[in-house]
């Protein structure tokens, strides 16, 4: 049975990324959607048009890597898609995140991750595709997002190592490194603190952001950047010292008006997001 694999499949770009190969890839035979809320996923099998198994599972358990690789031995699936868009993270210092905030990101960013891409290989099809969410976090270290930079800085670069280990394969592997999108990542990254003001200006559609994820993996392209602000600042990550980068940053932020508890205190901070409203869902 040709399959594809989703993770974090509960919201946000794992489950944009379900409905955008369910719309484009047609020898699609059955979804299986991971994720920890058994209702969410209940609802994006709704909307889709192919059998779904649901896999209410949370994947940092100790143990549930070793039971999804129980499934697998028994199923014998033929992977044509693996995507791998669990993950999370928590804004603040590094002296000030809890250990379990920051270890978390880890696991669940990298460990998880890597299981998962392990576990898999030996399913792939001879025409497949893995999708690793990275992140534009990834071109360069964040203060105050730090384990979070690291760990999506280790995605990019395990993609493109993996893509060139499986050279000749038929399986291609495309590390997706979008900027601020539209999705339930930042309720959970603000619980901890509050984004840079900035990033509203360039937060993108999820819808926008799969669909190219979707063309670049199609396309055996390794890396997937949305947006011309994304790939401008990917150059300037590689031409510009990093500490002038921070230090721009870091001016900038001191700078730009501050907000309230709320999270949105500023007119400024006010305008942006009455204009970020999202268009449709996602």
């Amino acid at each position: 049975m040709k399959i594809a694999i989703i993770t974090g499949a509960t919201s946000g770009m794992g489950r944009r990324m379900a409905i955008e190969i369910d719309d484009n890839i047609p020898n699609i035979q059955e979804f299986w959607l991971i994720g920890r809320r058994k209702d969410r996923l209940k609802e994006l099998s709704a909307e889709l048009h192919r059998p779904c198994r649901l896999l209410d599972e949370d994947l940092q358990s100790l143990d549930a890597l070793d039971r999804f690789n129980k499934i697998l031995n028994f199923e014998q699936p033929e992977i044509v898609f693996l995507v791998n868009a669990a993950g999370y993270g928590k804004i603040g210092n590094v002296n000030k995140l809890s250990l379990n905030d920051q270890l978390g990101m880890v696991d669940l960013n990298i460990r998880v991750l890597t299981g998962l891409c392990k576990l898999c290989l030996p399913y792939m099809s001879r025409h497949s595709r893995i999708i690793n969410f990275a992140s534009s976090a990834a071109f360069l270290p964040q203060p105050a997002f730090a384990v979070y930079a690291a760990s999506k800085s280790y995605v990019l670069s395990l993609s493109r190592s993996l893509n060139a280990e499986l050279n000749g394969s038929g399986c291609y592997v495309t590390a997706v490194c979008p900027g601020p999108v539209r999705t339930e990542f930042f309720g959970v990254a603000e619980t901890t603190g509050q984004i840079p003001i900035y990033k509203y200006l360039f937060m993108a559609d999820p819808i926008n952001v799969c669909h190219k994820a979707l063309q670049d993996s199609i396309i055996k392209s390794d890396i997937s950047v949305y947006g011309f602000s994304m790939k401008l600042f990917r150059i300037l990550t590689k031409i510009l010292p990093v500490k002038l980068i921070l230090d721009i940053m870091s001016l900038y932020n001191k700078m730009a008006p501050k907000s309230d508890n709320s999270g949105v205190g500023s007119v400024w901070d006010k305008h942006i997001q009455k204009h970020l409203k999202p268009k449709s869902k996602a």
